[in-house]
């Protein structure tokens, strides 16, 4: 099991009021620190890092609001290149959460809020929506998210980077998009070579003689390839039609895992 498929579990166990559930950080040493990605919303102070069974130590937590990636090569791209970099984070975590305020926000009550600031309009990028990045559903920020983190050039093939959602109510996690699933994977191609040992040593063609050789004699622009004539009555009227090749039938399993039923705000354990 890997190590967010051992916090999923743990997750769902503890909301549904196993006091027993802990994740043992040294068997999942090669994946530690987590980089976290969240909102800055207050009600996630009570659930971080506890709701992912980790110990402190073991948390980088990164906030903005509205955990919010609006391109490549933006600034919270670089902080978690950094955070992987320097500080040896090695799994990434985009965490949305429910009942967010950024996505009930529309461009212009945000105006309307940054006007009421004393902010003037005529010194704001034109596009509010695309330099804020407003976004409507907070499922599709998430994956939006998680899209330009996995593309960035600032952060390794190897890092996975996941998608999740926690409840405010109860601080159940939803896995979202699976960071493991897109790692690339490496298919070992032995390199190409000459095996000059069956070939035999140029001894062997000691016989040969260059003057044996024969050529026919051509003039240029003679053609190399001989004219072929197909007779009438060989040609077929109609071309037959390309085979159809049957591909087996797709196999998709349709097996869930349902979680247990939740009780609400669980007590999370502080130390594991």
């Amino acid at each position: 099991m890997r190590l967010f498929e051992a916090i999923i579990d743990l997750n769902h166990r503890a909301v549904a009021g196993d006091a027993s559930a802990g994740l043992h950080p040294a068997d999942f040493a090669d994946a530690l620190p987590v980089i976290a990605l969240t909102c800055i919303d207050p009600r996630l102070n009570t659930f971080f890092p506890n709701a992912l069974a980790l110990p402190a130590e073991d948390f980088i937590w990164l906030r903005n609001a509205g955990n919010i990636i609006t391109g490549t090569l933006s600034s919270t791209m670089r902080s978690l290149a950094l955070a992987c970099a320097v500080k040896g984070g090695r799994e990434i975590a985009i965490i949305g959460h429910t009942d967010c305020q950024i996505a009930k926000t529309t461009t212009s009550v945000l105006l309307e809020k940054l006007s009421a600031l004393g902010v003037d309009r005529s010194r704001l990028p034109e596009n509010i929506s695309d330099f804020f990045g407003t976004f409507g559903s907070e499922r599709q920020n998430v994956i939006k998210a998680c899209g330009f983190a996995r593309s960035s050039p600032l952060i390794g093939a190897k890092i996975p980077v996941h998608g999740l959602m926690i409840d405010v109510e109860t601080g159940k996690l939803e896995w979202i998009v699976n960071g493991y699933d897109t790692l690339p994977t490496t298919v070992a191609v032995a390199p190409a070579r000459t095996d000059f040992a069956a070939l035999g040593t140029l001894g062997s063609f000691k016989d040969f003689e260059l003057g044996e050789m024969k050529f026919p004699e051509m003039k240029i622009g003679d053609a190399a390839l001989p004219e072929i004539i197909v007779a009438p009555s060989a040609m077929p009227a109609t071309p037959p039609p390309p085979p159809t090749t049957v591909l087996p039938p797709v196999k998709i399993s349709t097996k869930r895992t349902v979680p247990p039923p939740i009780q609400p705000r669980p007590k999370f354990p502080g130390k594991y």
